[in-house]
């Protein structure tokens, strides 16, 4: 007997073993899951900063509402006081009252008025919960290249896509306390437990550049009636890219209201035949192989030549002109005969090296890799039309940082946006540096190519609307046919019309692209892009404080050919602008900003044509000159913004 108490005792001992030791992770988590209902909570994002600290997007607090329809005691007259509250169909909201579920979402992430609207009605089986909305401070400044996300919140577009994993933190749980029949004991009280918020992105784009090169591309579509566009600002010394505007634009805070047409990057996503923007890298391939000479003279055959079974024709009828004339005034004659004394084998290697035909490398979702096929599949004619531009698709990216290895003597370098990851607490998690690509002309070839490019920005050059008072631009015009896929050839009256170019040209600073997507009338790109390039340089310019090197040496735009109505706003605005700081020895003054918001700020900025600097956000506190005081010219404007105490 006492054997079998003691086998007895040990099985009863090996059993409370068992079930305290070895399975006592299972059987608490089936003991809380008796008395405590979890509900898994969004995780909290990261916030997007631009390279000044400015936020681009952050995650706010809001309330969500949750009903239990167990409790709650008169259905009809609780949907109908919730429908009105929360602008929701009776319908909807009563169908869910009448389920026969413990817990229900009636509506997340809710404005505060609805809030409000909601807590005042004291309606039982109704709770709250916090979570985190993500919110775009600036709207439609950035929106493409930011992104949205969804009501997860998953990244859907843009940066908010592409960095998704790091942007996201830890979910948290709103955990509630139930009885044994199942009703809750913490209902208007609920526990949220665990979450961390995501890391946070500092990019490369800078606020205010970005808000100048979306104002005035804007301003030129509407001038010009242009389908689309796109602008890209870099750093030729680095590869940072310091503004991407695209148009048609929209709000992030509302996608929903928009097409998917409008969310699209074009800068990086969208290819167009580049035109005369490619003879540059033509000329430069030349020279660095010593095929040609910039003094060299070539015969332009007076506006007409046969190549490879078909005619090439200039717009003008040029007979000889040197390497260095045929940049400026863009023959597409002397272009074709530049390109086959470099031949196709060694033109394509040049064009490969500076980033055509493949991805940039870029840190965004969907970029193009643009087109550029293999030498053994161009024939003559093929050779002649990509040495000016056609036959081969870019992006708006890949030509600006093509263009950018001119500017900075011949390497190309790789374009990021995001410039520094910091963690949850502001530890610095990732520092990224310029990174160089590759060498792809001497600098003493780049220098001679960007002498041609200046001369393309003077007196009697293709894009002298494109010049900025008080700096030397060295530039490029494009305008080229777009493929009509109907007729199965280059449309008649389609053209993407583009400038790219630099500026200072001796040290170069910005490199400036710009490209419209079929404007109407006037097609050059000279002269439609060229002076949206112009505007956006100069208030770029000023609001780097980039002094002039030689101010007053080149005629204002307003002196060069007035009756172009090209971008009219834009230029009205400079028109007042100089005829009160030059005509009349007068400078503007000063608007009143305190208490303005950020929003309101920009406006007053687009009204009245200045360019001032933003310093934090909220509403203003502070500002420089003061109100009703001039602006000199030269000296820094800004406004400082701080949150309501």
């Amino acid at each position: 007997m006492g054997c079998c108490f003691m086998v007895a005792f040990g099985l009863i001992g090996f059993r409370a073993f068992s079930l305290q030791v070895l399975h006592h992770d299972q059987f608490e988590k089936r003991a809380r899951q008796q008395y405590q209902r979890i509900i898994k909570l969004p995780p909290q994002r990261g916030t997007i900063y631009d390279r000044n600290g400015e936020e681009l997007a952050l995650s706010t607090a809001v309330d969500s509402i949750f009903v239990d329809p167990q409790l709650v005691t008169d259905a009809e007259g609780t949907a109908r006081s919730l429908a009105t509250a929360l602008s929701l169909p009776y319908g909807v909201v009563k169908s869910r009252l009448q389920l026969k579920k413990r817990f229900l979402w009636l509506k997340r992430q809710v404005s505060p008025r609805e809030s409000e609207r909601v807590r005042a009605l004291d309606l039982a089986g109704v709770g709250f919960t916090r979570e985190h909305r993500r919110f775009y401070p600036n709207s439609e400044i950035g929106a493409q290249v930011i992104g949205f996300t969804g009501l997860d919140p998953k990244g859907l577009e843009g940066l908010e896509l592409r960095y998704d994993g790091l942007l996201l933190g830890e979910s948290s749980f709103l955990m509630m306390e139930k009885d044994a029949r199942g009703k809750g004991l913490s209902f208007n009280n609920p526990v949220v437990q665990g979450g961390r918020p995501g890391n946070s992105l500092y990019l490369t784009l800078d606020k205010n550049l970005q808000y100048i090169a979306e104002k005035e591309l804007a301003a030129g579509i509407s001038a010009t009636r242009a389908k689309a566009g796109s602008a890209v600002v870099i750093d030729p010394q680095t590869g940072e890219v310091l503004a991407m505007a695209n148009q048609p634009d929209y709000n992030p805070n509302a996608f929903n209201k928009s097409r998917p047409s409008q969310w699209r990057n074009r800068a990086v996503c969208d290819l167009f035949e580049p035109g005369s923007t490619m003879k540059p890298f033509l000329v430069a391939a030349a020279l660095n192989e010593k095929v040609v000479r910039a003094e060299q003279k070539i015969d332009c055959e007076n506006g007409r030549y046969r190549v490879g079974g078909r005619v090439v024709h200039d717009h003008h009828k040029y007979k000889v002109l040197t390497v260095a004339e045929i940049v400026k005034v863009s023959s597409n004659i002397g272009s074709a005969k530049i390109g086959k004394l470099l031949g196709r084998e060694r033109f394509h290697r040049y064009l490969a090296g500076f980033g055509f035909g493949s991805m940039t490398g870029i840190d965004f979702p969907g970029e193009g890799s643009g087109l550029l096929r293999r030498p053994d599949q161009w024939f003559e004619a093929d050779l002649a039309n990509i040495s000016f531009g056609q036959g081969v698709s870019v992006t708006g990216l890949q030509l600006a940082l093509a263009t950018g290895a001119i500017a900075n003597g011949g390497t190309l370098m790789r374009a990021d946006l995001v410039k520094r990851v910091v963690g949850p607490y502001g530890e610095t998690l990732e520092n990224r540096e310029p990174q160089a690509v590759r060498r792809v002309v001497s600098p003493q070839v780049a220098r001679q190519v960007r002498e041609m490019m200046i001369a393309v920005t003077g007196a009697d050059g293709t894009g002298e609307h494109a010049v900025v008072p008080g700096f030397t631009v060295a530039g490029k015009t494009g305008t080229a046919q777009k493929v009509d896929p109907v007729a199965g050839g280059y449309s008649a009256d389609k053209r993407v019309s583009s400038f790219v170019g630099f500026v200072p040209a001796e040290d170069p600073r910005l490199v400036i692209l710009v490209v419209l997507d079929e404007p109407q009338g006037q097609t050059y790109g000279g002269m439609v892009a060229g002076p949206v390039f112009s505007r956006i340089a100069e208030q770029s310019l000023r609001y780097l404080h980039v002094d002039p090197a030689n101010a007053g040496s080149r005629p204002s735009l307003l002196t060069v050919k007035e009756d172009v109505a090209l971008v009219a706003a834009g230029l009205a605005r400079q028109a007042v602008y100089q005829e009160s700081s030059e005509g009349q020895g007068q400078s503007p003054n000063m608007p009143d900003c305190l208490g303005m918001s950020g929003r309101q700020v920009l406006k007053t900025m687009e009204r009245l044509g200045l360019n001032i600097k933003l310093k934090g956000s909220g509403r203003v506190v502070e500002q420089y000159p003061a109100a009703r005081q001039p602006i000199r010219y030269g000296n820094e404007v800004w406004v400082k913004l701080a949150p309501p105490a």
